[in-house]
């Protein structure tokens, strides 16, 4: 059951941050660490756990591509997401492409900020060894708000179980996701990391509990900006073999 909750988990946490769509007027250092920003991006990441509770000789490292397209429809505006994780080491030893995750969101302007709703979906499209084997899809919401220093909010996903292969562990989870960061000089800024307190409803407890900051910076190749992030993440969920120490790094091609 861990195995395939903490598969969700990984893809559903990694999915909430930049999920909006549309900012107002910024400067494009603060916009790029905006999840509310109107700008088409193209993610690379790579997060390795160099410890696992339960398990002190364990390592794991896990490389995600995602991309972010913002659009019109009916009048609203719309981000699409789409991302796609490939686990190059775990505890287990298991390795390959895991779940992918669509996620759509329309947002709405307000003088504070933006709030949005939409949909997010599990997709069970990844190898035998590192899937969860089923389908989920559920709501989610939450809201950005912007100030002089930076910006700040909360957002909440949640896939509910549709079905998947037979014997598999239904996927119910819930995930709330603080969000914070501080525009600094010169395009640094620091925040908080992907970190995303998740919820198994199935196993009625706390699944992911972590607390992380990240640094980014953004600088420029010829015409193109380029936003480079820096992450540690701690997870104070013991219970079984779960990450301990993440340390996390972003390269985020900007097109705005």
């Amino acid at each position: 059951m861990f195995r395939r909750a903490s598969t969700a988990v990984t893809i559903l946490a990694l999915t909430a941050t930049g999920a909006f769509a549309q900012s107002g007027e910024q400067d494009l250092s603060q916009a790029a660490s905006d999840p509310t920003a109107s700008l088409t991006a193209y993610l690379f990441q790579n997060f390795y756990t160099g410890q696992y509770h339960g398990r002190d000789d364990a390592q794991g490292n896990r490389m995600q591509f995602r991309m972010a397209i913002p659009y019109t429809l009916g009048g609203t505006n719309n981000i699409f997401r789409l991302t796609l994780p490939y686990v190059t080491d775990s505890p287990s030893g298991n390795t390959g492409l895991s779940d992918a995750t669509v996620f759509n969101l329309t947002t709405f302007k307000r003088d504070w900020g933006r709030f949005g709703v939409g949909a997010v979906a599990l997709l069970p499209l990844g190898a035998d060894a590192v899937t969860a084997d089923r389908w989920a899809i559920g709501p989610a919401a939450g809201f950005v708000a912007q100030a002089d220093w930076g910006i700040w909010g909360l957002f909440n996903q949640n896939l509910i179980d549709i079905g998947g292969k037979s014997g598999s562990d239904p996927v119910n989870l819930s995930v709330i996701q603080p969000i914070l960061n501080v525009s600094l000089d010169q395009g640094w800024s620091v925040g908080t990391s992907d970190m995303s307190v998740t919820y198994d409803w199935d196993e009625g407890e706390f699944v992911s509990l972590p607390l992380g900051i990240q640094v980014n910076k953004l600088v420029r190749f010829g015409t193109t900006p380029v936003q480079f992030g820096l992450s540690y993440e701690y997870n104070f969920y013991d219970e079984t073999v779960a990450p301990e120490d993440t340390i996390g790094f972003t390269m985020k091609i900007l097109a705005p």
